[in-house]
């Protein structure tokens, strides 16, 4: 307990759910009048975790999470609250196509593709992207029976199950890859797509769910007022921007460079129920912990005090990527990139997974004339890759836009970032080991989890489970 006699919450991590944590805290003790201290306790020296924005003189350059999905509403949410929702951008629509990598060329991901499965049959006849038998081996999916089992299943064995080979090599594993930087053959479908499942399961097939779904969001809107969101949105100057603004709101709780190496229960005859040691020396008390680190860290940190939960957490695994910007001039490129990006097959074996434009994803990125570029390396499937040097990731990933977009001149700017362990990879019964996990931290009061490997990787997840933390906190600390 604080000096004031302020109850002392400790917030473990930095990134976007420990600080959403923090702040959630902070609005609910002053709505309710209750004098508490909150310390975030941050290993590194710069906020944020996998959300990095740098700027460049003009150039606005994201290094990790470059986008909010709207459809989750904790980001907007949250920017609301925060007084920055006014600075939201949504995506430039006239490039809102994707393509893929398909024998060395790109080729537009058909209109209405939703991931894994088509929305519309007619584009995808037309799409070079299929061979004539993987059209009609999509084309029956509505006639495949539904599964009855209810328990868990790969994402390749969702889509294999349903549309075919074709439609995973092609299609679902490099989408999923891009995003989850995942083997889909290990990849759970329940914690990742939950709604195709559930399209399954209510139509009996993907393609009658996605229909459904479409005529439901044009009744919804036909008629409706006020504004909408694209589905992702930015900001203005970088989606690091709602991070600035929540260190600026918790300037004083702000610890870096504090690494906590384990949580222990209080021994001593103090009202505090925790102790935290910290790495290279060093503790503190504290009535009420969220730690909001890696399930890794926060199985070491538990280590001690509660095995059993420790290697719950252990048991979690993530992959590492690493992500090179370039600047190149609009003239460099013999035709004119004209999407947000494209993502490319394992089976293309290529030494990148995918490529963005950042600049024409989001207006305001570059200066006129200038076209910003993202690569991204490595994943689950590339592990080996993480090995290069930066020199060596560099040169491969200028390589392949030379060979993809005929790219030859050099870039004004490159910058590489690397994202070790970023990624928490949610295999087939995840969502099992998440309420197992949940169940053992839910008999330790005063101790709450939160972070990326829970329920879902987005900004918006990462903010809601963070708060969701934090409410939970304060409903101990009102006991």
């Amino acid at each position: 307990m604080a000096a004031n006699g302020a109850r002392t919450i400790a917030v473990i991590g930095g990134g976007i759910a420990g600080l959403s944590a923090a702040y959630r805290l902070r609005e609910l003790a002053e709505a309710k009048r209750r004098p508490i201290a909150i310390e975030v306790y941050e290993a590194d020296r710069r906020l944020g975790g996998a959300l990095e924005t740098v700027r460049r003189g003009d150039l606005i350059i994201e290094t990790g999470a470059d986008s909010i999905l709207t459809e989750k509403p904790a980001g907007i949410k949250l920017a609301e609250r925060l007084g920055i929702a006014g600075e939201l951008v949504p995506t430039r629509e006239q490039f809102r196509k994707t393509f893929v990598v398909h024998r060395g060329r790109l080729v537009e991901l058909p209109e209405g593709f939703a991931l894994l499965a088509p929305a519309r049959i007619g584009p995808v006849i037309r799409s070079p992207l299929f061979s004539p038998l993987g059209k009609l081996r999509m084309a029956l999916e509505p006639l495949i029976p539904r599964r009855r089992a209810t328990d868990d299943e790969s994402l390749a064995g969702f889509v294999r199950r349903r549309f075919g080979d074709e439609v995973l090599t092609r299609v679902a594993q490099p989408l999923a890859g891009g995003i989850y930087t995942a083997d889909p053959e290990r990849l759970s479908i329940g914690a990742t797509l939950p709604r195709f499942v559930a399209m399954e399961r209510e139509h009996g097939s993907v393609i009658r769910g996605l229909r459904a779904a479409g005529r439901a969001r044009e009744s919804a809107t036909r008629g409706s007022s006020g504004a909408r969101w694209s589905l992702f949105v930015s900001f203005r100057t970088g989606v690091s921007r709602i991070v600035e603004t929540l260190a600026a709101r918790l300037d004083d709780s702000l610890r870096m460079g504090r690494a906590v190496a384990s949580i222990v229960p209080d021994a001593g005859d103090g009202p505090a129920r925790w102790r935290l040691r910290f790495a290279g020396g060093g503790e503190t008390s504290a009535d009420a912990i969220v730690c909001a680190t890696p399930a890794f860290a926060a199985a070491a940190a538990l280590a001690e005090s509660n095995p059993a939960l420790s290697a719950k957490l252990a048991a979690i695994t993530y992959a590492s990527a690493a992500v090179v910007n370039f600047a190149w001039r609009a003239g460099d490129f013999p035709v004119a990139p004209a999407g947000f990006g494209f993502v490319v097959p394992a089976a293309e074996r290529r030494r990148i997974i995918a490529g963005s434009f950042s600049s024409l994803k989001y207006p305001g990125r570059a200066p006129g004339g200038t076209i910003l570029v993202r690569a991204f390396i490595g994943g689950a499937l590339n592990r080996e890759l993480m090995a290069l040097s930066d020199a060596e990731m560099v040169a491969a990933a200028r390589d392949e836009f030379r060979d993809l977009l005929g790219v030859t001149a050099e870039p004004s700017l490159t910058l590489v970032r690397r994202w070790r362990d970023a990624m928490p990879q949610y295999e087939v019964g995840h969502l099992d080991r998440v309420a197992e996990i949940e169940r053992m931290a839910s008999e330790i009061p005063g101790l709450e989890l939160a972070g990326a490997y829970l329920r879902g990787v987005g900004i918006p997840d990462c903010i809601a489970s963070g708060e969701r933390a934090a409410e939970a906190i304060d409903s101990f600390l009102g006991n």
